[in-house]
């Protein structure tokens, strides 16, 4: 098979077609860039030059929607690039119903739209982007903090309303990264387990404004879905949803990549644990661990990618080892396989 683009390549490997070589993608936090558009956008663009993958991810603060409610966060040197609150903008029940939907043109949301603009300008457009959108449930825990499921629970009706105003704001920025330069959304949920809750109460609280989010953002192609749980997904609900590919802690929770191809219809992003082997690994296990990724979706439908984002205390060697075993294993065996003969 003739060298693909990366958008090609991509594109055929979450819908399941055959590809040139498995594609592969990093992606990281940068704190202190994170707070400035065109420090971000320089950032993201020397991790891509640096390691060349098959798509960018563009991974703002943790804390960057929370800002423009008035949350407020420090960086103290977490490991993972995370900003840590100091304050949180609900501080009473009936701060929830005083959300006002945002304008995503302006503040922290504005720098994050501009920063896509940045990076498409630089990289041209062979090269796919997709921008974490953060969801509903997830930006209401960063402006209430740790009492934020107490409130959905004893006063539903009054998170609610703040819900609808997080994820109006949200469809909002979803549509205008589209219209920036992303080829797609990498939705991020951290709620959808039931450790946290129940499945009646995501169905409820979390559904339907992650599905308004992905309406919104339905004309790129690069939609992708990262579940954050680390057991107890309802990975079959968000399964259902209409996105290109999904990510989760495939190598700590059910399910495995390839019971992950089975519940859901397009591609599956992952096969590597970002601390146990981009940390603590080495290029001879990190090239094992691609090998079974592989080995366990055929090297169909499968981008090679961690389950969150890489530590910053990883070996960029490491890094390396990875997309140099993505090349090396080239479409993984889905040559000799269409080339074997019928029996």
């Amino acid at each position: 098979m003739a060298c693909m683009e990366k958008d090609e390549r991509l594109h055929a490997a979450l819908k399941r077609e055959p590809v040139d070589r498995i594609p592969v993608a990093l992606w990281q936090h940068f704190p202190g860039d994170d707070q400035r558009a065109e420090s971000l956008a320089r950032a993201a663009l020397d991790f891509q030059q640096r390691f060349d993958f098959d798509f960018i991810k563009l991974t703002p603060s943790n804390a960057h929607a929370a800002t423009d409610w008035g949350s407020t966060s420090v960086y103290h040197g977490n490991p993972d690039g995370l900003r840590e609150f100091t304050d949180y903008a609900i501080r009473d029940v009936h701060d929830w119903e005083r959300l006002k939907p945002l304008d995503v043109s302006a503040g922290m949301l504005g720098q994050q739209l501009e920063c896509v603009r940045l990076v498409r300008r630089a990289v041209g457009s062979r090269v796919p982007i997709s921008l974490s959108v953060f969801n509903p449930l997830f930006i209401a825990k960063t402006l209430a903090g740790p009492g934020f499921i107490a409130d959905l629970r004893e006063r539903p009706a009054l998170v609610g309303r703040g819900l609808e105003v997080i994820g109006e704001t949200m469809v909002a920025f979803s549509r205008q990264a589209l219209a920036n330069g992303a080829d797609g959304i990498f939705l991020a949920t951290q709620h959808a387990t039931y450790d946290l809750l129940s499945r009646a109460e995501y169905e409820q609280f979390g559904r339907p404004y992650d599905l308004a989010i992905l309406e919104a953002a339905r004309a790129g192609w690069l939609n992708l879905l990262h579940i954050h749980a680390h057991s107890h997904l309802m990975f079959d609900l968000l399964a259902q949803y209409p996105v290109a590919g999904i990510n989760w802690h495939d190598r700590e929770t059910w399910p495995s990549l390839s019971e992950g191809q089975r519940l859901f219809p397009g591609g599956v992003v992952g096969g590597l644990a970002r601390f146990e082997d981009l940390v603590l690994g080495t290029p001879a296990t990190l090239q094992e661990h691609v090998a079974a990724a592989v080995a366990q979706t055929g090297g169909r439908g499968l981008v090679i990618a961690t389950d969150c984002v890489l530590p910053l205390t990883a070996p960029q060697g490491n890094v390396h080892a990875v997309v140099a075993a993505a090349v090396e294993l080239g479409d993984g065996g889905q040559r000799s396989a269409r080339s074997e003969p019928p029996r």
